[in-house]
């Protein structure tokens, strides 16, 4: 159980999806893999299932996939970033197998405030050559 847990969430990491600045672009990799866009580098360096984050508890049914992430600025002017860039997806082509952030509002598309010191925000700015890293929280179908 634990192993299909580790490949469920690997599969949903490696299979992030971004949309940067209106160019859209499916990026895909393994852990540990620095994947590169027009705009930004990023490495996945671990994922996990959880049932809470900080207080944060899913829909019945569904489950937390913690992602940590460094993503770095490579674009020659300072960049703003939104967790919306980042969608989990899973195996089947259903029009709503994905998830955004836990930091954006999926149906009003409106940002919520962070529940964790290391979750990155809905939105913030990368300068040039700027890295940051942090965690994004998903809210996922349990045992998909």
């Amino acid at each position: 159980m634990k192993k299909r847990i580790l490949t469920l969430a690997l599969a949903l990491v490696t299979m992030l999806g971004l949309t940067a600045c209106g160019l859209e672009q499916t990026t895909e990799g393994r852990l540990n893999d620095t994947m590169k866009t027009y705009f930004f580098d990023f490495t996945i360096h671990s994922a996990s299932l959880a049932s809470e984050y900080n207080g944060y508890t899913p829909q019945e049914g569904n489950t937390l996939l913690v992602a940590e992430i460094t993503i770095k600025n490579t674009f020659r002017e300072s960049i703003e970033m939104y967790d919306t860039d980042f969608q989990a997806q899973w195996g089947d082509d259903a029009e709503d197998a994905y998830s955004i952030p836990i930091t954006t509002d999926p149906e009003t598309y409106t940002e919520l405030p962070t529940v964790g010191a290391n979750q990155l925000p809905g939105t913030y700015t990368l300068a040039v050559d700027e890295e940051r890293s942090g965690e994004l929280v998903y809210e996922v179908p349990s045992g998909h």
